[in-house]
């Protein structure tokens, strides 16, 4: 276990309101290998984005342990998990995400900013033309089509060189052919630098892609 990246241990997760408690996850459980592609599948409400936030400590579990990189998540205050976050984890969002007030290089350059790298620029300059668009650097999301925008979205998780990406349906809101492209530079930037890749989607041809598939039924692994 100790050569996981991450450790998921009895993850259950409940919330209750006035109808009764509703088991969103039951006793999940598994470990991911630094550089392995996972997708996580299975109908819409059971429960795949709700174990995603979970992994990343954005969402505490009723019961059970999630270990990052080592840390165990929900014994570390907000702001630590914030931090870990910060050095460990990459996001791709269906809905891209982006601020809609920066430009695609600002919205790049801002986790590196952040982290309080003095080259963000340079090396947001360099991951937007590695995802094809160094000639929109300074076109605003509004301007962008929405394969531009996963574009600057993959540009922007992937440059602080994430040990894991977090990806919840990331062709979602894409055309096919779009999506396809999408799925390409994904795998390619994934490889390139040894990403932990985790993927939530109901498309069987993208879980095909990824070494393993963890399957989702009614909140528990099938």
């Amino acid at each position: 276990m100790s050569e996981s990246i991450i450790t998921v241990e009895h993850v259950s997760k409940a919330v209750t309101d006035s109808t009764g408690t509703l088991d969103i996850l039951r006793d999940i459980d598994f470990a991911l290998a630094p550089r392995e592609t996972v997708a996580i599948v299975g109908a819409s409400g059971s429960g795949k984005s709700t174990l995603l936030s979970i992994i990343a400590g954005l969402d505490r579990p009723t019961r059970g342990t999630v270990r990052l990189a080592g840390m165990e998540l929900f014994l570390l205050d907000e702001d630590a998990r914030a931090v870990l976050r910060a050095q460990k984890l990459g996001f791709v969002f269906q809905s891209f995400q982006l601020l809609a007030n920066l430009n695609a290089l600002e919205n790049v350059m801002l986790p590196l900013e952040l982290a309080g790298r003095k080259d963000a620029r340079r090396a947001a300059t360099e991951m937007l033309v590695r995802v094809g668009l160094g000639e929109r650097l300074n076109h605003y999301p509004k301007v962008l089509s929405g394969g531009e925008q996963q574009r600057v979205a993959l540009a922007r998780a992937f440059v602080v060189q994430p040990a894991v990406l977090l990806a919840d349906e990331p062709t979602g809101s894409l055309d096919f052919a779009t999506g396809e492209k999408i799925m390409e530079l994904m795998f390619a930037l994934n490889r390139e630098q040894g990403t932990t890749l985790v993927l939530v989607t109901h498309d069987q041809a993208i879980a095909a892609r990824c070494e393993r598939k963890i399957t989702i039924e009614a909140g528990r692994i099938i």
